[in-house]
């Protein structure tokens, strides 16, 4: 792929070997953003983990402290009155049972970023599998996504809930926010999403846990950052 102009320029403003500070990091990764929209920052964290191995599969989600800059539109699911009422009140923006899995299977009809669903309703949504897997949709009870709680669900996901789970390399991608957003709020997503992923590292793996970490703009180059500037990851 032939990278442009813009691109190249700003990949001369990072060192290829450098491992940076998060603060470095996060000053270089607004500088470099080459899109002319406001960009999304996002984190990679390559992990000592097998992800063959059902045990050390991570997957989870966290709220960040300043959101991600993104609005996204929610889906309840449940035959509950209370949750559907407590779903409304905490700003879902479409809430039903069988009659909204039915226009998805009919209509096709995907309007929403995420399903949150009480545990009732997953055999239904179980047959959607083949279609709700790969767009990243199935609810999951360890992302938050299943639940009795509807309206606490509702509300993470509005102040700026972030799923992340590994890939079969032992990545894993996560966003941290926007370009926009000043240093500080970004440091402080890139803190807190580090700090709840390291938390759940598998009992079973030995060693350091964190490989290595890179932040990069949608447009831009990725930064290396050095794992010594977090609090004891390893």
């Amino acid at each position: 792929m032939k990278k442009g102009k813009k691109y190249i320029k700003a990949s001369e403003l990072v060192e290829k070997n450098k491992l940076y500070t998060k603060e470095e990091a996060v000053k270089l990764v607004k500088e470099t953003s080459t899109s002319k929209f406001d960009g999304t920052v996002e984190i990679a964290m390559n992990l000592n983990v097998d992800p063959k191995k059902t045990d050390q599969q991570i997957r989870g989600a966290v709220v960040l402290p300043n959101g991600t800059g993104k609005s996204k539109k929610v889906l309840v699911l449940t035959k509950n009155t209370d949750q559907k009422n407590a779903a409304k009140e905490a700003g879902a923006d479409f809430i039903g049972d069988d009659d909204l899995i039915e226009k998805m299977q009919k209509e096709n009809w995907f309007d929403f970023d995420i399903i949150v669903a009480t545990p009732e309703m997953m055999p239904s949504l179980g047959k959607l599998g083949k279609v709700l897997g790969p767009k990243g949709l199935m609810p999951n009870p360890k992302t938050g996504t299943v639940t009795t709680d509807t309206k606490k669900a509702v509300e993470d996901v509005k102040k700026g809930r972030v799923e992340f789970r590994t890939d079969s390399y032992g990545n894993i991608h996560a966003l941290v926010g926007k370009v926009s957003f000043d240093e500080k709020k970004l440091i402080e997503n890139l803190n807190t999403i580090v700090r709840v992923i390291v938390k759940s590292k598998p009992v079973a793996v030995k060693g350091n846990f964190v490989k290595n970490i890179s932040i990069s703009s949608t447009m831009g180059p990725g930064i290396k950052v050095d794992i010594n500037s977090f609090d004891k990851l390893n």
